[in-house]
């Protein structure tokens, strides 16, 4: 009798790919967007029978439709960026700092005690660069912080960042309730709303451009200082290994608390944009999530600044969008969240096949 046996092997395994073309890469990223679509379609003719030409066309147009809207996409779009631009030097360095939305809030925070308290008592020139220094101070104070600890003791920064979060969260429902107006109402309102104390001056008839402008500065500086300077390199040696960056003479501890309080003055001046230069008030929702947004466009864009453009404009573009679903057919907003949900999903998803590659197998061996 023959003792053959059939070693009976999986008909595909998943392997981790060396490299990847650029342009195959965002092929990819283009294809799931595209098959994202196509499922959104099918599900709004079973959910709602709506013509998803029109939906889609509504989602353009909710974005596009009037220049007023094109400047609030871009103020978004803006926002969104300026945040993920300042979490990215920490994430390179594998510091996981998930507390950008904190670090937002209490600048925010350090801007609106600035309009409050100096609006009335000095010049506003003077009055807007006390306001960027306070806020950027905050931001790095509130993200040295575990940063600190972390160089010191080891602790967990993903846990100590996300806690100082809700740290800030509710240092700034304090100040609210503490400095509201009028009393009982449980806000602050549009602070020096008749003297405009504070508020960032328009460039022309455009009423964002200049946080727009800001932040495309900090973009091309961002993108130098992690590609060409001596800080970026070092940031990009200890995130590859610690070990390694202290065999050639990094100091690591040095490089953490640096890149954090970098990460914390940029959110600073984040909190500053949102609280100065466009919302012109401060509450706990100020920084609408931006921070744990950020962490998905920065790391779908590669912690490269330049491509954090793209990937801010395509999250924006869809929120503002599906927003725009639910106003003009009668839907609730958790339709729009359906919507955003499943498009972010096949985004994210379509990282996989960028990382890894399905391999199938032809023949089945015989082992005697």
């Amino acid at each position: 009798m023959s003792n053959k046996t059939t070693a009976h092997e999986p008909k595909f395994h998943i392997v981790k790919r060396t490299s990847i073309p650029p342009l195959n890469a965002w092929l990819v990223r283009i294809i799931s967007v595209l098959l994202a679509l196509v499922v959104c379609a099918m599900l709004t003719m079973v959910l709602t029978h709506e013509n998803p030409f029109s939906v889609y066309g509504t989602m353009i147009k909710g974005a596009f439709g009037t220049s007023r809207r094109v400047w609030n996409l871009l103020q978004s779009l803006a926002m969104l960026l300026c945040v993920s631009l300042a979490i990215t030097p920490a994430f390179k360095m594998r510091f996981w700092n998930i507390g950008g939305e904190g670090q937002v809030l209490v600048g925010g925070l350090a801007t609106a005690a600035c309009m409050i308290l100096l609006g009335d008592k000095i010049p506003n020139a003077l009055l807007i660069i006390v306001m960027i220094i306070a806020s950027i101070v905050a931001g790095a104070v509130w993200a040295v912080i575990p940063a600190i600890f972390k160089a010191k003791y080891n602790t967990n920064e993903t846990l100590f960042t996300l806690m100082m979060n809700y740290v800030g969260i509710q240092l700034v429902s304090y100040f609210v309730m503490y400095w509201e107006n009028p009393k009982g109402s449980g806000k602050i309102g549009i602070i020096n709303q008749s003297t405009h104390a504070g508020w960032f001056p328009s460039l022309g008839e455009y009423e964002y451009l200049l946080n727009i402008i800001i932040v495309l500065v900090i973009t091309v500086g961002m993108y130098i200082y992690l590609k060409y300077s001596k800080h970026g390199y070092e940031i990009a040696v200890v995130g590859e290994s610690e070990n390694t960056a202290r065999y050639i003479g990094i100091n690591v501890k040095k490089v953490i608390i640096r890149t954090m309080l970098l990460s914390g003055a940029v959110c600073g001046i984040a909190g500053l944009l949102l609280v100065g230069g466009t919302n012109h008030t401060i509450a706990t929702t100020t920084a609408d999530n931006r921070g744990f947004t950020a962490i998905m466009v920065s790391w779908l864009a590669k912690f490269n600044p330049l491509y954090m453009i793209l990937t801010s404009f395509l999250l924006v573009f869809f929120q503002k969008g599906a927003s725009e679903i639910s106003t003009v057919f009668g839907l609730n907003e958790s339709f729009s969240d359906i919507i955003t949900g499943i498009i972010l999903f096949f985004i994210i998803g379509s990282e996989f096949f960028i990382n890894y590659q399905v391999k199938f197998h032809k023949t089945k061996k015989e082992v005697k």
